[in-house]
């Protein structure tokens, strides 16, 4: 069978709530005593996700299997010894996303919400950390106008932007080349006691809008941000609600971001308590049929119903299936700490994959500029036909076109460079070093881990 990997020892891993005995929705209250342990607490609602330990066999099982910590050591030195120095002679920064910190692979699973506003995000969080944090907004209109990453602390507080990714213990060093204009719009909030955040971190978003609203007023690239963040999450929960389904060009475009992350995303129909059984059918019809025509993909991804706020049911006739909807939901994030090591894994290859393409792109490229005159009508040439030198340089280089990237993207970050000639002459020693990460380094290093 299946190797069991190790989940994130520190703390407790996640179970799903058992809602066989009460309501969805029933309103969560707090002891008044700050000092409780983390059982009284997390049983105070059985909606919200309980904290409790794994057996002993299985704790048994995983430690022996594996050493987590073992294994994202050793990632961090294959990346930084054999990836990272082909990304930086490459520019992958440029035109991908910037190198990775230490603190990427160290970081706890990170559950991205993204929506239109007012579908139920905070709420969401809200919900399944069992109280208010700090600094939370709810509204009907778009409230949350910043990124909001919830994390475990020593106490209740807001970090602002600047000084969140200056920390370099938190995954969000790679954020400050979005400048000042973004950090302003971000914002950490650490929490005490609250058993879900030792094992993973919650990012909120700010609402997608319709039209020109999406872009006045955010003096930054809120799409390379989303990617930003989509590259580095373990889970993205796409919210809808059930009264406002309409896709905008806007969150369509946002969902395209999505696509080559698609293992991760995870769609939730909001209040879906708001409106009669009849109804729920056919909005849920109508969601899955808008889906499947901006995700342009034979699978589906998974639709999950419910209403994740402290409300009780408006309408009870489905509560059954919103108890399992939600222990399914449940179950999918109590899973995230203990596939950390592999989902860390199967990122660093991805990652791998798309920076040995990008370095033969560019070598292909820069291959085809004539040596004296003519090279900016030459690389405007290349860039103007570029989908045809795309397919040329695999050819040539026997390179998988599934790990070519997107042909718009690249197209714009190429505009931008002046001369590609300037570009350092590609190192094929570099290349087959990296090579070895995916036939050598990787399974030596699990075969280590497993020993240990």
């Amino acid at each position: 069978g299946d190797d069991v990997l190790p989940g994130d020892t520190t703390a407790p891993p996640l179970t799903p709530p058992d809602n066989t005995s009460s309501p969805p929705n029933t309103p969560h209250t707090l002891p008044t005593n700050t000092n409780t342990n983390t059982a009284t607490t997390t049983t105070t609602n059985s909606n919200h996700i309980k904290m409790t330990t794994m057996s002993g066999a299985l704790d048994a099982e995983i430690s022996t299997n594996f050493d987590k910590d073992l294994i994202f050591e050793g990632l961090k030195r294959l990346y930084r010894r054999k990836i990272r120095p082909l990304e930086i002679a490459s520019k992958y920064g440029h035109f991908h996303s910037p190198p990775l910190a230490p603190s990427d692979f160290d970081a706890k699973p990170m559950v991205l919400l993204v929506g239109q506003y007012s579908v139920g995000k905070t709420s969401f969080i809200k919900y399944l950390l069992g109280r208010d944090f700090p600094g939370i907004r709810i509204g009907p209109e778009p409230t949350t106008d910043r990124f909001t990453a919830v994390m475990l602390g020593d106490n209740d507080k807001i970090i602002p932007g600047a000084a969140l990714c200056a920390q370099a213990d938190r995954p969000f060093r790679g954020l400050s080349p979005f400048g000042n204009n973004f950090l302003s719009r971000m914002e950490g909030v650490e929490m005490k006691n609250s058993p879900i955040l030792h094992n993973i971190t919650l990012v909120d978003t700010p609402g997608i809008l319709a039209g020109r609203k999406q872009s006045i007023g955010r003096h930054y690239d809120y799409e390379q941000v989303m990617k930003w963040f989509a590259e580095r999450s373990d889970l993205i929960i796409i919210m809808f609600d059930a009264h406002k389904l309409d896709i905008s060009d806007e969150l369509k475009r946002v969902i395209e971001l999505l696509i080559p992350h698609q293992d991760k995303i995870r769609v939730v129909l909001n209040k879906a308590d708001s409106i009669s059984t009849q109804q729920l059918m056919r909005v849920y019809g109508a969601l899955m049929w808008s889906l499947g025509k901006v995700m342009n993909t034979p699978e589906v991804s998974k639709v999950y119903i419910g209403s994740f706020w402290g409300a009780p049911l408006k309408y009870t006739d489905q509560q059954n299936l919103f108890q399992q909807e939600q222990r399914d939901l449940f179950a999918d994030i109590a899973q995230l700490p203990t596939n950390a090591v592999m989902r860390r894994i199967n990122e660093l290859v991805k990652r791998a994959r798309a920076v040995k393409v990008h370095a033969y792109i560019i070598h292909y490229l820069r291959k085809q500029l004539p040596y004296t005159w003519g090279k900016r009508e030459k690389q405007r040439r290349l860039i103007d036909r570029l989908d045809r030198e795309f397919v040329m340089c695999a050819r040539r280089y026997e390179l998988p076109k599934g790990d070519f990237p997107a042909l718009d993207s690249f197209r714009q970050a190429l505009l931008e460079i002046k001369d590609l000639s300037e570009f350092p002459k590609l190192d094929k020693k570099m290349v087959k070093e990296m090579d070895k990460v995916f036939t050598v380094d990787l399974p030596g290093l699990l075969e280590t881990a497993r020993r240990f």
